[in-house]
């Protein structure tokens, strides 16, 4: 995976409210546990693995940095994380009757592997769900660039034979082309409204492109950003909160 170092406290006080805006597609998609286990890839602050342990499940998480697995064993101490993620995971073959990955796949430098990854792990009749963006949080702070007249970075590209289109289509064929049985792939939509100091921890945090984009500015541009940064809350504000729209791909494949 593509390593976000060292942004696990910034990560917890910002963007981890705004990806549990899938957390209840997921846990709806593998229903009750009644005690299996389940794997939680890229699980970040602990928050899903939490919340399937709640519903039934025998759930731990693996996530490769150090940062949100501490973040993870404070905020929840009862969910085992291991240390390590995609595409080489740290699990025999059959291991878990679920297997999750929230806005995984999006990062990792090897889509189609890291797929087939969390099929190897997966049980035979096991639940395989996962989630990336068809619109992230990007549209927001390419707003600010603008405002602020500074060009926004474009990103690293994968090669072509391990990107994929990132919609429903797109998400889906690579799924299985990656071998995943038929994946179910459906959209969902909501709205994070985060207050704008919650917002600009992403920011100051290093958190995701938008925030690797601010700290590699020189002071003169982190001015210009933060002053279009508190423009742009200003004019979107509704009642103290920053009202933000975000769509996901949620896909679900049975083991076969």
């Amino acid at each position: 995976m593509r390593p976000w170092c060292g942004v696990g406290e910034a990560y917890a006080a910002s963007y981890a409210e705004l990806c549990a805006g899938t957390v209840d597609a997921v846990v709806a998609a593998v229903g009750p546990g009644h005690g299996g286990r389940a794997l939680d890839v890229g699980s970040g602050t602990g928050d899903l693995a939490a919340v399937l342990r709640e519903r039934g499940w025998e759930a731990v998480g693996c996530e490769p940095e150090e940062t949100m697995r501490d973040v993870s064993m404070r905020r929840h101490p009862d969910v085992t994380v291991f240390a390590g993620g995609l595409p080489a995971l740290p699990f025999e073959n059959r291991r878990f009757a679920v297997v999750t990955a929230n806005f995984v796949l999006n990062h990792v430098t090897d889509p189609p592997m890291s797929a087939a990854e969390m099929s190897r792990v997966a049980s035979a009749g096991g639940t395989l769900v996962a989630t990336i963006w068809t619109r992230s949080p990007s549209w927001f702070w390419l707003e600010v660039c603008e405002r602020a007249e500074l060009r926004p970075a474009t990103g690293e590209r994968l090669p072509a034979d391990k990107d994929f289109e990132r919609s429903v289509e797109g998400f889906g064929q690579m799924l299985s082309d990656a071998g995943w049985e038929h994946p179910e792939v459906h959209e969902v939509s909501w709205t994070w409204s985060p207050e704008p100091s919650t917002l600009w921890k992403s920011a100051e945090g290093g958190v995701a492109s938008a925030g690797a984009f601010f700290l590699g500015l020189d002071d003169a541009d982190r001015m210009a950003f933060r002053q279009a940064f508190d423009e742009v809350c200003a004019h979107r504000a509704e009642n103290g909160r920053v009202p933000l729209s975000h769509t996901a791909a949620v896909a679900v494949a049975t083991v076969i």
